[in-house]
């Protein structure tokens, strides 16, 4: 066989090579993104409730600075109720977070967004809420 043929078969077992390469290392399983999912959770001071789309289990630890104004009070604000909220996740560590009645701005839990959708009984100025009394609805979603 002379030197050309040589090089040809050989330029062809490498060139063999690399298309099987490239071919194996795009067959693995491809990442894919999170799923999107939105959950709603009604949670009682101390309760833990596992959201499992998201990998965390929410604990809700209670409220505190409720001057929200009260259903039959003339204010000239809103006033804020504190919701105090800690994030258990599978894997690392808990991270507290503490949501406001008064702006209902959400918080970024890695790829996770945590927002307050309510927080009852609304105050009465003659009837003090008791905390176990709390229901905080918060939702979940990704």
């Amino acid at each position: 066989m002379s030197p050309a043929f040589a090089k040809i078969g050989n330029m062809k077992v490498v060139s063999a090579l690399l298309c099987l390469l490239a071919v194996t290392a795009c067959s693995g399983s491809t990442p894919t993104a999170p799923t999107p999912f939105s959950r709603e959770l009604v949670l009682t001071p101390g309760q833990t409730a596992s959201v499992s789309e998201g990998g965390i289990s929410l604990r809700f630890e209670g409220v505190s600075g409720d001057s929200r104004c009260p259903i039959d009070g003339i204010c000239i604000t809103g006033g804020d109720a504190l919701v105090k909220l800690t994030v258990v996740p599978t894997r690392g560590n808990s991270q507290d977070y503490a949501l406001h009645t008064g702006d209902m701005r959400p918080v970024a839990h890695g790829d996770l967004t945590i927002a307050l959708v309510d927080l009852t009984p609304y105050p009465y100025s003659a009837r003090p809420i008791v905390p176990d009394d709390y229901r905080a609805t918060v939702r979940v979603s990704r």
